[in-house]
């Protein structure tokens, strides 16, 4: 029954993709006879990190006919992408400006980000003198971390750089209008159907998931017995998963990982793969609720064959039906 499931789920997907053009772009810039503003108009601009979802991505937008330029962060992109974008260039983690002209040399007037820059790397020792940041950064980020006047959370620091972006021009949108199959659909996609005590362990996780994200600090949590063992913060959905297998050696429990209330689809969209379930295995995890259609789920047909070998329970909900299990 979850297969059948997972093949309509997997076809109304295509059917969402096929009937889901991007719209970032006016119907001045498809309608005109221009050529070289039509040119301009099928340039997408990539601002890649960390993972599988870039490389999705630049697929998706190539697949559409878009001629992708895409700036991948150091230590952090793919190299594939060099292979699969039309220009690519290495940046540095604190080089904002050189990213602005990147873009504009470039042509570029519609972008978009993917993929996870690794905010540990922020308190490491020494880091304005490793990453030299230009005066672009300097200028965006100086309230930030020089004059401290305002937060560091991650819709700051991320809203700040589009807004720079958006200064020069450069409009960022979010990935997921070039690549919307990426969100999963509302269903149980694998695995048996949460007993009762999963169920009020989701209901109870789903609110605590909703204030941390409220407040910007992180999008998953981790709990047993309507009891919270782990929220995650900086470091990030994985170690978050870990420790709570740390701190309960009886296993059984649920993660449960949402959008914010205030979710901006352009950056930080919470996101799973292979790896999330992976980690939830080896901590001995054994439900993962997610957020239907406001979470990105790579390479679905692969995760959720391997939730199903190993027995772990998949659910995507709705956030007004969070309390209700999906049959």
């Amino acid at each position: 029954m979850v297969l059948a499931a997972r093949e309509a789920l997997l076809d109304r997907k295509a059917d969402r993709r096929q009937n889901h053009p991007p719209y970032y772009f006016p119907p001045s810039f498809m309608a005109t006879q221009d050529s070289q503003t039509d040119q301009r108009a099928q340039r997408i601009g990539l601002l890649a990190g960390w993972g599988r979802y870039p490389i999705l991505v630049a697929e998706a937008l190539k697949r559409q006919g878009y001629d992708v330029c895409c700036l991948g962060v150091k230590d952090h992109a793919d190299p594939v992408l060099a292979e699969i974008c039309d220009d690519f260039a290495w940046l540095g983690l604190a080089k904002l400006g050189q990213a602005v002209r990147f873009f504009r040399q470039h042509e570029v007037h519609h972008a978009t980000m993917a993929g996870k820059i690794h905010k540990v790397r922020l308190y490491q020792p020494w880091l304005w003198a490793k990453h030299l940041p230009d005066w672009a950064m300097i200028k965006t980020f100086y309230p930030h971390f020089i004059t401290r006047s305002k937060d560091r959370c991650d819709d700051t620091l991320l809203g700040a750089i589009v807004d720079a972006f958006a200064r020069q021009g450069i409009l960022f949108g979010p990935a997921t209008d070039y690549a919307p199959e990426l969100l999963v659909e509302s269903g149980r996609l694998a695995g048996a159907r949460p007993n009762r005590a999963e169920q009020k362990d989701i209901e109870f996780g789903w609110q605590m998931a909703k204030k941390m994200g409220g407040l910007d600090i992180g999008q998953s949590v981790c709990i047993k017995d309507q009891a919270v063992l782990a929220v995650e913060a900086i470091e990030g959905t994985d170690a978050c998963i870990r420790r709570a297998g740390q701190l309960c050696a009886a296993g059984g429990f649920t993660v449960v990982k949402v959008a914010k209330p205030q979710q901006d689809m352009r950056f930080d969209v919470p996101t799973i793969g292979l790896g999330t379930l992976e980690t939830l295995v080896s901590a001995g995890g054994r439900v993962l609720a997610i957020e239907a259609r406001r979470t990105i789920l790579l390479d679905e047909p692969k995760v959720l064959a391997f939730a199903e070998r190993h027995k772990i329970t998949v659910v995507a909900l709705e956030a007004q039906n969070a309390g209700r299990m999906a049959a």
